[in-house]
């Protein structure tokens, strides 16, 4: 094995990026030189950067993780060569392929045929070469009828299409990705779930930037976590998983003064939520399969008879349990205030998670008081299994 194959595909070090941003255009020249003479500035500097160091080994698939504005989409115009490093180093072995943006690289007034074999010229194709790949690019993006309209009657989603059926035919030593899942629908997301197993087969090096952390469990060797600029977690991906969760987490949620600020005037209400664990302590961040209890203290002046609903939606927004005590066959109550209890064995695989709440007519027919996101908990990490439930299961040989 040669030293230039030793070497790892990409190595960042030390790397700062700023911006300049512009205040607010002052009313005239006057101004303007008043406050040169003042010895003000007409911009900020915005370090959106700061000492940011990796290195991603050949035939690994590393992830970046971060959230809007921590800076990972500059990160990535970085190694693209878009920007220049205001300080520090990337040293690239090997060509390099970025599908950074949706819809860089393609003219919309081009008809999709036309901006396949433009963009084919740009990954170093000629056209004999993307007459033969034409086909196959156009049955992966699923756009026969529309490859003689123009780009700019393409939807967002038929246009990431045709863009990463493009990209994945590079003949690319390094791929970079940034949300290609976002925009696509499921079935194509899952199109994109078989070539990253097949490339991550081939031993492809990829870089894939993802706010799902199914994803880097799924496919990424390692992962870091760009958060304001820096970067604050590196490891493997079940690691960068949960302390992403973490970072994510929002605990304000549970302030008691907020399950009830839909209550003020309500005569019927969920005044709080506390959430027990095996022991008999409050938690927020209960492990996968633990049973637990989630208390709820409730005022009923009507003295109506009422029912109790329950609700788990992941941060996603997907809908994961519910329940309520009539379907259960529990009488309905009409105390004037009391705590009613569910106990649960949370079968939920990592991820930050929320309660909603109600309180129902003695029919369940409808709600008297309704909280969304009354209560958020985060189940820590489970390194064996992956999906959004935990079942039972064991294996037979």
């Amino acid at each position: 094995m040669s030293k230039h194959q030793d070497q790892p595909a990409v190595i960042v070090s030390g790397l700062h990026k700023s911006f300049k941003l512009p205040h607010e255009q002052h009313s005239g020249i006057k101004q303007m030189l008043v406050n040169r003479l003042k010895g003000k500035k007409g911009f900020e500097i915005q370090h959106v950067l700061k000492n940011v160091s990796f290195e991603v080994k050949k035939g690994e698939f590393f992830g970046i993780v971060g959230k809007n504005g921590s800076g990972k989409s500059t990160l990535l115009k970085l190694l693209a060569g878009i920007y220049t490093p205001d300080k520090g180093k990337i040293r690239v072995n090997g060509s390099l392929t970025p599908f950074i943006e949706l819809g860089v690289g393609f003219n919309h007034e081009l008809t999709g045929r036309e901006n396949v074999f433009m963009n084919g010229a740009l990954l170093g194709f000629d056209h004999k070469e993307m007459e033969a790949m034409y086909d196959e690019i156009v049955e992966f993006a699923e756009l026969g009828k529309f490859m003689d309209q123009k780009l700019k009657n393409y939807s967002s989603g038929m246009q990431v299409r045709l863009a990463f059926s493009i990209a994945i035919k590079a003949n690319s030593d390094i791929l970079i990705f940034d949300e290609v899942l976002a925009v696509g629908d499921a079935a194509f997301q899952q199109k994109c779930f078989d070539v990253f197993a097949e490339l991550k087969k081939k031993g492809a090096t990829i870089i894939l930037v993802t706010h799902d952390m199914s994803s880097v469990l799924r496919f990424c060797d390692k992962a870091i976590i760009v958060d304001k600029g820096s970067v604050t977690g590196i490891g493997d991906p079940y690691t960068i998983s949960d302390m992403y969760l973490e970072l994510n987490y929002d605990n304000n949620t549970n302030d008691e003064s907020s399950v009830v600020d839909s209550a003020d005037g309500n005569r019927v209400a969920i005044e709080s939520i506390e959430f027990i664990d095996a022991n008999g302590k409050k938690t927020t961040s209960p492990n996968s399969g633990d049973v637990c209890r989630v208390g709820m203290k409730y005022i009923n002046e009507n003295e109506d008879y009422i029912n109790f609903g329950f609700q788990i939606f992941n941060d996603a927004g997907v809908y994961c349990f519910g329940t309520n005590t009539k379907i259960c066959g529990l009488d309905p109550i009409n105390s004037s205030e009391g705590f009613v209890q569910i106990e649960l064995a949370l079968g939920l695989l990592p991820g930050n998670y929320y309660i909603n709440v109600a309180i129902m007519n003695k029919n369940a027919t409808s709600s008297l008081f309704y909280k969304t996101k009354a209560y958020s908990f985060r189940i820590k990490k489970d390194t064996q299994v992956e999906g959004i439930s935990k079942l039972d299961y064991r294996w037979i040989r």
